[in-house]
């Protein structure tokens, strides 16, 4: 582990996606570029300050530039109602994001890695598919298989999920206020969220003092279902780190490997604890050495200059 900075202090920026403005932190190596850059947002909910930034410093000082953005609808970037959570807008949002992060100064265009983690690890696996000139992939404990992750629900709490999702998306025709829902919870309450783990590990995400909302549009239980981003594997052409969690109970390992292993250039790094567990601690430290292999190993940095 480092025990000295070797990046510059994130600066906060802007683009706009599909007319909305998307607040990012750009992360900046120090010496002299070009730089390979990792494109990052979070999962379910999720905003760039939760934990991303651990990540992103532990690039940047191995000489990664790094773009950590909020989805629109969520944290600092625009978007209205609040707490929508779409899945179409949200790949059109890494889509400008990327194409963002291939016009900044300092940055190699040519050497795009796009690093996401839980949901936003099926969003990767679909956006590479798509994207044919993605250097590498990075997918944490991802969302792969609609199916697979409601079955892991409860079915009472799916259930009534479904009834408030159905009730939010008719109120939507008409112009009502969302139905909002917790995204964690205990087991048994209605949230997205309820494995035993849900509620310490997702909560222990937020920094300290830090006012981040912990509730999204009920309307998406509708769309779960119909979201495989592990289907699209077979397509992509850059090289795919999956860092799966055994035990997850959010993000079901098994399916998850069966997509990992059809895609074409893949390596895979099982882990033994849970879902939530890999941002922090001895886990955290394993995992980001391994994306730090992979990425060294992949996609060169340029060294950096003290």
């Amino acid at each position: 582990m480092n025990t000295f900075t070797d990046h510059l202090a994130p600066a906060t920026i802007q683009f706009v996606s599909n007319g909305s403005r998307c607040v990012a932190d750009f992360y900046r190596p120090l010496g002299a570029g070009p730089f390979p850059v990792v494109v990052m947002a979070h999962g379910l909910g999720g905003t760039r300050k939760m934990r991303l930034p651990a990540f992103a410093e532990r690039f940047a000082d191995a000489g990664y530039a790094c773009l950590v953005f909020d989805y629109r609808h969520f944290g600092d970037s625009e978007g209205e109602p609040r707490q929508l959570l779409d899945i179409d807008r949200q790949l059109d949002d890494w889509k400008a994001a990327i194409a963002h992060a291939r016009s900044l100064a300092d940055v190699d265009p040519q050497r795009v890695v796009i690093w996401g983690t839980s949901f936003g690890g099926g969003h990767v696996l679909a956006t590479a598919a798509d994207d044919a000139e993605v250097a590498a992939v990075i997918s944490q404990c991802p969302f792969t298989d609609g199916l697979s992750s409601i079955l892991a629900t409860e079915p009472l709490v799916s259930l009534r999920l479904t009834v408030l999702a159905l009730a939010d998306r008719i109120g939507s025709w008409f112009g009502a206020k969302p139905i909002l829902v917790p995204l964690a919870g205990q087991p048994g309450d209605t949230a997205f969220m309820t494995s035993p783990d849900a509620w310490s590990g997702y909560n222990g995400l937020i920094p300290s003092g830090a006012h981040i909302r912990k509730e999204a549009a009920a309307r998406f239980a509708l769309d779960i279902i119909r979201y495989y981003p592990g289907r699209s594997t077979p397509r992509i052409q850059a090289p795919v780190l999956f860092c799966v969690c055994d035990p997850d109970s959010v993000a079901p390992a098994k399916q998850t490997l069966r997509h990992a292993r059809r895609t074409p250039r893949h390596e895979i790094k099982r882990y033994a604890h849970g879902h939530f567990d890999i941002y922090v601690g001895e886990a955290f430290e394993q995992v980001v050495d391994d994306q730090l292999d992979f990425l060294q190993r992949n996609v060169p940095s340029i060294p950096t200059k003290r």
